[in-house]
């Protein structure tokens, strides 16, 4: 019954969305419903990719939401850079905002929610410590790669600026399939966890890689509806570009991991759940900001990868905390605590920030 409600839900959300966007209706109704529609997706998306998980196994399934629950995002930051590239290069802004917030968002909010959940239930929750060493490493990574270029912007001109992001991009890119490479091929048993089964999965595995394309479908055509609706909705209360960008399009657009990351936590997977939270955040920092500048530049007009003192201040301050806690391989509810009040005071910082 539960099962039949939410799947309900799913489909009278999905087409109320659609229905608000090609009537035309008002952009704050539009904006609302595809927010709850989008949410239901994800959730569909998270199920979705906890069955293919089951006969995946933990590693490749965190990946694969890491992956598809990244596609809101990407989808979202490609048709703000189309719009940028036409005529409107404030938005270049909004998509570094988004990529703020998305790294952010997974580090504490995902992260913290899961942690804290998992906590509540399981005193304590343990996984993989040498997957947490090479995580964190790669989340300084990240912030290394973001601070250099800012650094070192004011003594350069445009040319050299593009240049740089360029090359830092393509970089960037190589090292995370490098880093693909290494844990799931040739060190894929060192950083595998212990398995842990919870009965078997609700579909088979033709029918589970099915959903996920389906739900990958639907979240794009949800993430295009709300794009559209994003300035009137920002100007009408009174919302800065970047607190829009960094919390209200980062907070959406994870739903997607927010459900799967705490249901495997709930599940005493909070191998699977880190996986969802950090490897999304590093999917973000290592792989789609990189592809958003690169597309860029084959559009015409290529976005520099400068972030504000603001944004890498909070990037830096999500991944110091995150990698603190997440390092040794073990977590409990008051971590999850910690997290969660970190990304509470950079919100309100974000949201007075003129």
């Amino acid at each position: 019954m539960k099962k039949n409600w939410f799947y309900f839900a799913l489909g009278l959300t999905f087409i109320a969305s659609g229905s608000a966007h090609y009537l035309g209706l008002s952009s704050i109704l539009q904006f609302a419903l595809a927010g709850i529609a989008i949410i239901f997706v994800a959730g569909f998306l998270g199920r979705a990719t906890e069955s293919v998980a089951h006969y995946a196994g933990n590693r490749v399934g965190g990946f694969l939401n890491a992956t598809f629950g990244n596609a809101a995002e990407l989808i979202i930051a490609i048709i703000l850079i189309k719009d940028a590239v036409n005529g409107k290069p404030a938005l270049f802004d909004t998509v570094k905002a988004s990529i703020t917030g998305s790294i952010i968002g997974n580090l504490l909010l995902v992260l913290g929610l899961s942690v804290l959940m998992g906590g509540l239930k399981f005193k304590n929750q343990t996984y993989n410590i040498r997957m947490a060493s090479h995580s964190s490493s790669l989340m300084l990574l990240s912030v290394i790669a973001l601070f250099i270029p800012a650094m070192f912007a004011s003594r350069m001109n445009h040319e050299h600026l593009t240049t740089l992001s360029l090359t830092v991009s393509i970089l960037l890119v190589a090292a995370y399939f490098l880093w693909l490479l290494f844990s799931m091929v040739t060190h894929k048993n060192e950083l595998a966890d212990e398995a842990v089964e919870h009965g078997e999965a609700p579909w088979s595995k033709k029918l589970s890689i099915l959903f996920l394309v389906l739900a990958t479908v639907m979240v794009a055509l949800v993430s295009e509806w709300m794009v559209g609706t994003l300035e009137e909705f920002s100007h009408r209360f009174g919302l800065s570009e970047l607190f829009v960008g960094a919390f209200v399009i980062a907070i959406v657009g994870n739903a997607a991991e927010h459900s799967a990351a705490i249901m495997l936590a709930l599940k005493n997977k909070i191998g699977a759940a880190v996986e969802i939270a950090v490897g999304s955040s590093l999917q973000i920092a290592l792989f789609v900001a990189p592809v958003l500048v690169i597309t860029s530049a084959l559009m015409g007009q290529t976005m520099d990868i400068v972030f504000t003192v603001h944004e890498l201040a909070a990037i830096g301050v999500a991944v110091f905390i995150a990698s603190s806690i997440s390092r040794d391989g073990s977590t409990n509810w008051y971590e999850g605590v910690l997290l969660l009040t970190v990304y509470v005071i950079l919100g309100f910082a974000f949201f007075l920030l003129m």
